[in-house]
């Protein structure tokens, strides 16, 4: 009996065993025609990769064209080489190769050479006539691939606008960055099949993936104008000993940027190289430091007091709000008291009696603090901010500055009449030409831009870019008041020296003084406009602190004024005497 029962135990014990079995080898069945016929796809694709090498074939970049379709923005064929440890069949030919074409350290080369890696890069960027070079050894695991690196024909000018790229072709700065979306291509790849030693297989060829190409952009700019406004910028910049020059020119119909000058520039082709004599000393950090403000866009990035050419939006809050006509008068005795502070005007023994007109032209303190005190805290906040001054233009660039103004809780009337002048708060370049533009064009704010349109290189419009409008900033009537107010400034007063015979020019000057006062430091600056009648560009010119004589009229005013003299006919403006 015991016999029987173990002998039953153990028939159970082998046919558990056997039904295991055969439950794993049913698993093992299943599972390998799940990766045969299922996934077969997905395991092939990873072999393939397993013995396939892959290099990169970087994208042409689209290029960037002004608007009398000059490229300003290009790329240049270059080379990457690289090295295959795997392939390589003669190191030390190769290492004394690569050192001598490429102008490389022993160390550095045998270093890559000697790694073991699919592909180590040794340089990029490499001229192509030495890439060619190099091909024709015909070096073993040795790799030459063309690809880009941009180039500016026109090596520093409009150097702050446009910006530049980085090694690996994306934008740093300017217009390179902001647009990048349009300018940066899809890179493509080179796919060679190895071996299991990581050797090409030689019939196997290449596969290509070839790059998509990045998009054309066309921007306002006018190369011609950048060109003519740069060597003024820097004929006052030498004259005058100053720190730097900047000229602005616009379009104040519709913000389109004809020019753009931050002098000194610097070279877009080799933008890691200091425009100023360093130490040998110095750090990293303060190197970096010096490159920044060398890349700074003073138009944009910075800001400063405006002077007397914010007296054009103080003139145009008045005007719009009726607490001064043309025809008000005034008394000037060469100070005004507001509170318990004395405010001294530029002329000191005065104007005397004069209309709001002669104010203007004469670029009275008093009169324009005046104003500002008729309309008061809460009404002057209520159109300074609806002119725009307390956001950004918009324009499309980047680390564009905002607008350095007291809180409304914080002005009281010393505060109301220094900026009533121009005094004691601080605003971009850029935003003061915007502004005064919305004001002389009939009432609307636009926004200054360089892009206008992209285009793919076969010259297929791909996106015609558009900005926003505010409409109704001042009534038409303000605007042509002082449009004719500010062709008297010109004609008759401070702005005499922006005079041009013939055509109908507006303007205001300006003299700032840099903070701390008395410093002796000052800003000449001077904004003019044509024909007043009709505003098609608008140039502001700062100087920033020059030597000697240092008022607006004597140093900045000449500058727009030759701008203009060469300018206007060319964008077609004509003499009135010959219309």
């Amino acid at each position: 009996m015991l016999s029987r029962l173990k002998k039953t135990a153990h028939r159970k014990k082998i046919t558990i065993a056997v039904v295991l079995c055969v439950l794993v080898l049913a698993g093992l069945f299943g599972r390998l025609v799940y990766l045969m016929i299922w996934k077969a796809d997905y395991y092939s694709e990873l072999a393939t990769q397993l013995h396939e090498r892959e290099r990169s074939i970087k994208a042409a970049r689209g290029r960037i064209i002004d608007r009398n379709g000059t490229v300003i923005a290009d790329n240049r064929t270059v080379c990457t080489v690289s090295v295959i440890h795997s392939q390589i069949e003669d190191a030390e030919t190769v290492i004394d190769v690569l050192c001598k074409e490429l102008g490389l350290s022993r160390e550095y080369v045998t270093q890559r050479v000697e790694k073991y890696s699919s592909i180590e890069r040794i340089k990029s960027n490499v001229d192509k006539t030495i890439g060619d070079r190099i091909r024709e050894y015909d070096l073993a695991g040795v790799k030459v691939d063309e690809d880009y690196k941009r180039y500016y024909p026109y090596s520093d000018l409009a150097s702050k606008v446009l910006g530049f790229t980085g090694s690996d072709n994306q934008g740093i700065i300017g217009l390179e960055v902001v647009y990048e979306k349009y300018l940066e291509g899809t890179s493509g790849t080179i796919l060679t099949v190895t071996d299991a030693a990581g050797i090409e297989v030689e019939e196997e060829g290449e596969r290509r993936i070839e790059p998509v190409n990045g998009k054309d952009l066309y921007i306002s700019l006018d190369m011609n104008i950048q060109s003519y406004a740069t060597q003024l910028a820097q004929q006052a910049m030498a004259a005058k000993e100053a720190e730097s020059v900047s000229i602005l020119v616009m379009n104040p119909q519709n913000g389109e940027i004809l020019a753009m000058v931050n002098v000194p520039e610097f070279d877009l082709n080799n933008p890691y190289e200091l425009t100023v004599d360093v130490n040998k000393d110095v750090t990293d950090k303060e190197k970096q430091d010096l490159l920044n403000q060398m890349w700074r866009n003073g138009c944009i990035n910075d800001t400063y007091e405006p002077g007397s050419t914010f007296k054009i939006i103080t003139a145009a809050a008045g005007l719009e709000e009726g607490v001064v006509t043309p025809q008000s008068t005034f008394s000037c005795p060469g100070y005004i008291i507001v509170d318990d502070r004395k405010i001294k005007c530029h002329k000191v023994a005065g104007h005397g009696g004069e209309t709001f007109v002669q104010g203007t032209m004469n670029s009275c303190n008093p009169v324009f603090i005046t104003v500002g005190l008729r309309l008061g805290v809460d009404k002057y906040y209520e159109y300074f901010e609806k002119f725009g001054l307390k956001t950004k233009t918009g324009v499309d660039l980047p680390g564009e500055a905002g607008t350095i103004m007291h809180s409304k809780e914080d002005m009281g009337n010393v505060e109301l009449a220094t900026v009533s002048f121009g005094q004691s708060f601080q605003i971009t370049p850029m935003q003061l030409v915007t502004t005064v533009s919305s004001i002389i064009n009939g009432g609307n704010r636009v926004t200054p831009h360089f892009g206008v349109k992209v285009m793919n290189m076969e010259g297929t419009e791909i996106e015609v870019l558009e900005y926003p409008v505010q409409k109704g900033i001042v009534s038409e009537e303000t605007s042509a008041t002082l449009r004719e107010i500010l062709e008297l400034v010109v004609s008759e007063g401070t702005g005499k020296n922006g005079k041009i015979e013939g055509f109908r020019i507006g303007g205001k000057t300006a003299t700032s003084q840099t903070l701390p006062r008395g410093s002796g430091r000052y800003i000449a600056s001077y904004i003019g406009f044509a024909p007043a009648d009709d505003p098609q560009v608008i140039a502001l010119a700062i100087v920033n602190n020059p030597q000697g004589v240092y008022y607006g009229g004597q140093v900045a005013a000449p500058i727009v004024r030759q701008l203009f003299e060469n300018i206007l006919p060319y964008l077609g403006i004509m003499n009135y005497n010959e219309e």
